[in-house]
């Protein structure tokens, strides 16, 4: 057995130690399959474990994961998650599971060759101390090697016997998800956070109107069609259309909620130029109104980018897009909101629902509020 250390001042490792993110770099060298047993990931680390999978070459991997199906799984994580098994399930290389009968915290590494199992490490360390970053940086870990062969047999045993009890994560559909803080509104002024237990009180209050508003975007396929029926350049994906200055592309949160005549015809519908209070489901408070020819544009007072930042920041918080520095650069579209990002997010159209309270404006005016969430698809059916 050897005892692995992580690098953290003033215990930094000594001459002849070896740190936990060498040794299972050096491990991962000599397998060509490898399986692991863990309480928790990250999203660096299950990007570090794609690279190295892609990088030598394995041809066999198994993750699981012990503690995510009973205390919920943070939503980026998942996504990732759920694309780096469908490749690797592809590929016929292997899977990511989850514990499904109780809460598995163990931590485990084991290393084969030829179908044999040479190594394994065993420790504190989640599958996160491969690969370092703000979060557990300063987290010290330890961990043992061993290259006995009986204990490698044994460990490895130990991992096998956990997929009685665990599911490939495709085939769970009832994984508890945390949403993943939304940053693209911090510190936007015009927009005030607001506490859990405020978002709750609205949340309970019934519905005196309310309204579903469909997010109109193309399919991945129709992202370059420019004729005007697809929603390329209009709406959400408004950030594609012609610059308004030939030196300066549009932002890439600039957004348009264009509601339809089904909707703003209703009854109850707010009134043109008429301001109220928006409260989001993730705890934003801002006001908004509804403008333009028969009332058909929703968007935020006084800053036009507020609206792309509560919604595309929701989608890039969970990791299905990444927000576009310069949309004229993107050639490729990738930074387009598409029918399939929608899907895999869960929500294709927005809950709009008045809530029955008031409140005071900073001119003393008091203004309906009205709760705006970013809900499920099938929710209007239910």
């Amino acid at each position: 057995m050897k005892l692995l250390y992580s690098n953290i001042l003033p215990l930094g490792t000594r001459e002849g130690q070896e740190t936990i993110i060498d040794c299972f770099n050096e491990q991962m060298k000599k397998a060509d399959r490898v399986e692991i047993a863990v309480g928790y990931t990250s999203s660096a680390s299950l990007d570090e474990l794609e690279r190295l999978v892609d990088s030598y070459g394995l041809h066999s991997i198994c993750l699981t994961i012990g503690m995510y199906y009973i205390e919920s799984m943070p939503e980026r994580s998942y996504r990732q998650a759920l694309k780096i098994n469908q490749k690797w399930r592809d590929a016929g290389i292997g899977e990511i599971r989850l514990v499904k009968a109780f809460k598995y915290h163990g931590k485990v590494y084991c290393f084969y060759k030829d179908g044999v199992p040479f190594s394994a490490i065993i420790g504190s360390a989640n599958l996160g101390a491969i690969k370092l970053e703000a979060s557990n940086r300063r987290q010290y870990e330890t961990a043992a090697l061993t290259e006995d062969a009986a204990e490698a047999a044994e460990t490895a045993a130990h991992i096998e016997s956990l997929k009685s009890v665990s599911a490939d994560i495709a085939d769970i559909k009832d994984i508890p998800l945390v949403r993943e803080t939304n940053t693209a509104l911090n510190g936007i002024e015009l927009v005030t956070p607001v506490p859990q237990p405020n978002v709750v009180f609205y949340e309970q209050r019934p519905a005196e109107v309310s309204f579903y508003l469909q997010l109109k975007v193309p399919k991945s396929d129709e992202r370059f069609l420019d004729d005007g029926k697809h929603f390329t350049k209009s709406n959400i994906n408004v950030c594609y259309a012609a610059p308004r200055s030939k030196r300066k592309a549009r932002d890439w949160y600039e957004t348009q909620l264009t509601v339809g005549a089904q909707i703003y015809k209703m009854d109850g519908y707010p009134a043109k130029n008429v301001p109220f209070f928006v409260i989001t489901d993730d705890g934003y408070w801002f006001k908004a109104h509804t403008t333009s020819d028969n009332n058909k544009q929703f968007s935020a007072v006084g800053d036009e980018l507020i609206m792309g930042r509560w919604l595309k920041g929701r989608l890039a918080a969970a990791g299905i897009v990444t927000p576009v520095n310069n949309t004229a650069q993107d050639t490729e579209r990738k930074g387009m909101i598409t029918q399939e990002m929608l899907e895999e997010y869960g929500c294709d159209r927005l809950l709009f629902k008045k809530t029955g309270q008031t409140a005071l404006d900073e001119d003393g005016n008091r203004l309906d509020v009205w709760m705006l969430s970013f809900t499920g698809k099938n929710e209007e059916e239910e």
